[in-house]
Order: C-alpha cells, then sequence, then structure tokens
C-alpha cells in the first residue's frame, strides 16, 4: 500500500518544510525586465551527463530569456541513457529547440521578432552535430528525433552559438553550483532582490 496524502509520513513533513523556508527565503526576490533592452527571445541550453547515481540519466536544462528575464525554463532527467557527454548535451539542446521553436511562433504572432532564436550552448560536440551534416561513426548511435535541432538550423528557425562554461545560464539548472557561480546564474536570468531595486 503506498502511503500519500492521505498517510503522510515525517519525512513528506519534512520535505515540506524544506519548500515553505525556501519560499520564505526568496520572498523578496522577482525577475526585472528590460535589463538588456532586447526583445528576441535567447536561450542557454545545458547538461550534465550521467548525474542521477540511480540510473546514470543526465539532466537537460534550458532557459530563455526576453528582456533580460527568464521567460521559460526547464530542467529534467533525460529519458535515456546517454553514452557520452556530447549526447547527453544534444538531448538538451534538441529539448531546447522544441521550445524555441514554440517562442519563435509566439514573437512572430506579437510582431516581436521575426529572425531566428539564438541558443547558446557550451559543448563544441553538440554545436558541431546540430550545425553539420556530416554523420560519424561515433554520432550514429544518437537517436534520430534528436536530429530536430539540424533540421531546423538548415531552416534557419534557430542559430546555435558557443558560449563558455564559465557564462553557461543553465548551469543552475543542471547541476549543485558554489555561491558565487549560483548568484551570477541567478542574477543572469533576471532574478533580482526587490529590496535591491
Amino acid at each position: 500500500m503506498r502511503r500519500g496524502r492521505s498517510a503522510p509520513t515525517k519525512e513528506h513533513w519534512r520535505l515540506a518544510l524544506g519548500v515553505v523556508r525556501y519560499l520564505a527565503g526568496t520572498r523578496n526576490f522577482g525577475l526585472k525586465f528590460g535589463g538588456s533592452g532586447d526583445l528576441a527571445f535567447t536561450g542557454f541550453s545545458d547538461s550534465d551527463w550521467a548525474g542521477d547515481p540511480a540510473t546514470r540519466r543526465s539532466t537537460s536544462g534550458f532557459a530563455f530569456l526576453l528582456g533580460g528575464a527568464a521567460v521559460s525554463w526547464s530542467s529534467r532527467l533525460q529519458r535515456t541513457v546517454a553514452v557520452s557527454s556530447v549526447e547527453a548535451e544534444y538531448q538538451a539542446t534538441a529539448l531546447a529547440v522544441r521550445e524555441a521553436l514554440w517562442f519563435r511562433k509566439l514573437a512572430w504572432d506579437l510582431g516581436v521578432s521575426k529572425g531566428p532564436v539564438a541558443i547558446s550552448l557550451d559543448s563544441q560536440g553538440a554545436l558541431s552535430l546540430g550545425t553539420n551534416s556530416i554523420t560519424s561513426v561515433r554520432s550514429k548511435h544518437i537517436d534520430v528525433h534528436h536530429h530536430v535541432v539540424r533540421e531546423r538550423v538548415s531552416r534557419g528557425e534557430v542559430v546555435l552559438g558557443y558560449c563558455s562554461t564559465e557564462r553557461m545560464v543553465a548551469d543552475v539548472l543542471t547541476k549543485p553550483l558554489g555561491e558565487v557561480k549560483f548568484r551570477w546564474c541567478r542574477e543572469a536570468l533576471g532574478v533580482v532582490s526587490v529590496t535591491d531595486t
């Protein structure tokens, strides 16, 4: 018999208190738009590799910004185990590209932007897979549905670019960070203390 909402345990209570402590500690934070002045959607895609110790699945993370603040973000375990860090990053990029296509349509409908959505990656290998039509023995195993990246790049709907790991905004969505990098990512996402503004 599963225990749940009808029979909570001490562990459920401990987790609930953790959520309440988090909410209390972040009640003075909000999103600040207008930081960059740019009304184009920009994205960041990242992955850890085999980060889940039980399943060895990787975590995909992406963040999209508009006007200097996050308007969409995601962090989730990948459905399959990636056999390389490049494959994990490419799977994360495919997830980000699907989100970018939705934003591109929305931007088009609103008349905000008619160009491609830029997505930054910190993996040269994933960037190469997404922008080159060459398939090598090392990349043949990557599932066909992830090649949506390459197709949408060739259509000009998204543009992939490189950014260093130190400037990867989506790091906060894929791995535990030290305080300095955490604060930098939070500010890069447009999350600021309302007492500081």
